[in-house]
């Protein structure tokens, strides 16, 4: 079985408040931004079929090519092609001590980013989620590989990894 993906609901809030001590009262300066995006079931805008997740290891100054194209393989055993990315989800492990590194491969690059080897850099508990509902093609065999490395060479990296899109 494949699977259907029912819904991926994408849900951020930030809620901040500066405060300034003054003589009588105290200046707030309150933040509030809330946004929700949902990926129903289907191929066009606003929607994605697949999705896969994975916690990962790295050894130390590893370097792994995650292939976007027809070598994941789903909680069901079924491989993704994905062709379209709607949401990459990663965090790094706070027990981390090195940083996790996230780029466009150097050769057969994923084009989320502009240039080859563009990316950037997860320290420990840092994370990072990128939501596109049209989605980011995905081009087998010329762009189709997300580069992820272990940013040093004392200890092992773990990170967490989510992928949503169209197959």
């Amino acid at each position: 079985m494949s699977g259907t993906l029912d819904h991926c609901n994408v849900t951020l809030k930030i809620d901040s408040m500066a405060l300034s001590a003054l003589d009588l009262q105290t200046a707030q300066d309150p933040i509030l931004i809330s946004l929700l995006s949902t990926l129903s079931n289907g191929t066009s805008s606003g929607q994605a079929t697949a999705q896969w997740a994975d916690t990962r290891t790295l050894a130390a100054s590893a370097t792994e090519n995650i292939d976007l194209a027809g070598s994941l393989t789903n909680a069901f055993g079924a491989t993704l092609t994905f062709s379209k990315i709607k949401l990459i989800y990663i965090k790094a492990s706070s027990a981390n001590t090195n940083d996790v590194q996230v780029a466009r491969g150097s050769s057969n690059g994923f084009v989320w980013f502009l240039a080859a080897s563009d990316g950037f850099k997860l320290q420990p508990g840092a994370w990072n989620c990128v939501y596109d509902p049209v989605g980011v093609t995905v081009t087998a065999g010329t762009g189709d590989i997300l580069t992820i490395t272990n940013s040093a060479g004392s200890t092992g990296v773990t990170y967490d990894i989510l992928i949503v899109g169209t197959d």
